[in-house]
């Protein structure tokens, strides 16, 4: 599938989910598309990074629901802080917690699950459509029944994939991609490299499929489509690009700046202002 074509299947007022977690394995030439696109009201789930804020700052998404949306070294992401400031999207503000446990809920087709999470905290009071259970057994503990968080669509980049569906994502940490396309209707993936067959192409690394082949609805080929986040193993974030992006959100029109000089001239015009595969590929990725 074309980018075009996957962004094709979506419509106004979508629960999508992003895979991914903060400035690291972002589908970002799927949220470039988007941006692109005239979709709107989206309501977007995620351990956010720059693709929550570009998404807000192109008037795209009616609601949020997430954990956290940094660039790291960039505690809050600039753009999601100008839009939460401002008042101008509807949040649903968990901890990471209770963000995996509803995806887990929805991952199992369950309605909730019970989760001490969040419980003494003022979750329920910002949330005051959660609701307790009481254990049915002898404890009888009240619990936090986290709702499941139901996505129309999840949108994941990955290392390899293959025409059948397989895929497969490099690295020490697979965040929680697994649960985003389980919890997804349906689910999207672009991948750094396309093969005919994983199985037989790259049989050593089969356990690093995050999740089963009926879940994936499409796969694009986009080398480099995580810029400017990191994708474990084949290239770290663009902390330049990032901080030059950031320092934009400062600008009275440093969105629409940024949008006309990387967006706007379409996944192999931003290639060309980014400075080319090379320069992808040359960036390291962090060390902690």
């Amino acid at each position: 599938m074309s980018l075009s074509s996957v962004v094709g299947q979506l419509r106004d007022g979508m629960t999508i989910g992003v895979g991914g977690w903060g400035p690291r394995r972002k589908p970002m030439a799927l949220i470039r598309e988007i941006l692109r696109s005239d979709l709107k009201d989206l309501t977007v789930v995620a351990y956010g990074g720059p693709e929550i804020g570009m998404l807000c700052a192109a008037g795209k998404v009616k609601k949020l629901m997430y954990g956290f949306v940094s660039l790291d070294a960039i505690p809050i992401e600039p753009y999601f802080r100008k839009a939460r400031e401002a008042g101008t999207v509807e949040v649903n503000e968990l901890d990471e917690g209770l963000l995996l446990i509803g995806l887990q809920a929805a991952a199992h087709r369950l309605p909730f699950l019970p989760t001490r999470v969040g419980l003494g905290s003022d979750v329920l009071t910002y949330n005051p459509e959660f609701r307790t259970v009481r254990s049915p057994y002898d404890d009888g503990e009240t619990l936090l029944a986290m709702p499941a968080i139901r996505l129309d669509v999840a949108l994941i980049h990955v290392s390899r994939a293959d025409r059948l569906g397989n895929t497969q994502t490099d690295g020490p940490d697979p965040y929680f991609d697994g649960l985003f396309a389980r919890a997804a209707e349906r689910s999207f993936v672009t991948t750094e490299m396309l093969v005919d067959r994983l199985d037989l192409a790259h049989s050593d690394t089969a356990k690093t499929n995050l999740f089963e082949r009926c879940f994936v609805s499409g796969v694009t080929l986009a080398p480099g489509g995580a810029h400017p986040t990191a994708a474990h193993d084949a290239y770290g974030w663009d902390s330049a690009h990032l901080r030059a992006y950031a320092a934009s959100a400062a600008e009275p029109d440093g969105w629409s700046r940024y949008y006309q000089d990387y967006v706007a001239p379409g996944e192999a015009g931003y290639l060309d202002r980014i400075g080319g595969a090379s320069h992808i590929r040359s960036l390291p990725l962090p060390v902690f």
